[in-house]
């Protein structure tokens, strides 16, 4: 057999072979640099209006947390739907996709039962706002002043400056106690004194503390009254109302200016006493 001709067969038959795997690369080449235009261009547009939209809700007052919340949930929504115009454009059949995402979320979902509660409390949360950043609440098992609310957990800071991090279900899964939600709160002190003492004098002289103090409302009028005539003491009960913030601070010089003032009137204050007595033993 010709050796030319047989390389001139072979030539002619890998020629059209050639030229179809060029034209396959130009093809999918295009399409590679179509999905990649609408990758970095989607992407690019995903942080555009994420932007948008946190400074849009920034000018309406919106809680920072739902800002946050939102900002987020928006942006992972447009991201999937830039992906997946993407692979339309590598003409990946995305049906199959989506199920295939179906089947293993549902499966993931039953892994992460927990994790999903506290997600699904989270967003309760954030949308019908039992409490704030700064509040200072007592949920979960747990009380503190609420640092962050988070979209799993909810951080607190105890009052000894602890970090207390509560699973969100925990939260809304008992009574929420806000304590700044009205602005105000009320101090009760139980002042004890003794029977022999004059307690018209008693409440004088707390009355006059109460009034000395700027911090304390004069709106609900405070209360000064006797509330149980005890074992050894007759126990007079002190209700001022004061701003939220200032509740520990009047709480504590209250406290403090009670003893004082009650010692320099010769009130008594009664404590638990015991007498005991020696008996001598005279041996037989």
């Amino acid at each position: 057999m010709d050796t030319n001709a047989v390389i001139a067969a072979t030539g002619e038959e890998a020629t059209p072979l050639l030229e179809k795997v060029q034209s396959m690369g130009v093809e999918y080449g295009v399409k590679i640099l179509g999905a990649l235009i609408i990758l970095i261009v989607g992407f690019w547009l995903v942080k555009m209006i994420r932007r948008g939209i946190v400074k849009l809700m920034t000018s309406r007052e919106v809680d920072p947390t739902l800002i946050s919340f939102m900002a987020s949930l928006i942006s992972v929504a447009m991201k999937i739907f830039v992906i997946v115009a993407a692979l339309e454009k590598l003409n990946i059949k995305t049906t199959s996709f989506i199920a295939i995402l179906g089947a293993a979320g549902l499966a993931i979902g039953l892994a992460l039962q927990g994790s999903l509660a506290n997600f699904a409390a989270g967003v309760l949360m954030i949308i019908f706002k039992p409490f704030k950043v700064g509040d200072f609440i007592e949920a979960g098992g747990a009380m503190g002043g609420v640092i962050e609310i988070g979209i799993f957990t909810t951080i607190l800071k105890s009052p000894d400056n602890k970090k207390v991090i509560v699973p969100n279900a925990q939260v809304t899964g008992g009574n929420i106690t806000n304590f700044n939600a009205n602005g105000t709160r009320r101090i009760e002190i139980i002042a004890g004194i003794g029977y022999g003492d004059d307690i018209n004098k008693a409440k004088s002289v707390i009355n006059n503390i109460i009034t000395a103090d700027e911090r304390i409302l004069k709106d609900p009028e405070p209360t000064v009254a006797v509330i149980e005539l005890a074992d050894s003491s007759v126990n007079i009960v002190v209700r001022p109302w004061v701003n939220a913030a200032d509740y520990w601070g009047v709480y504590f010089d209250t406290m403090e200016a009670i003893k004082k003032k009650f010692d320099e009137n010769d009130v008594s204050i009664p404590f638990p006493q015991r007498d005991v007595h020696l008996y001598e033993h005279k041996e037989s």
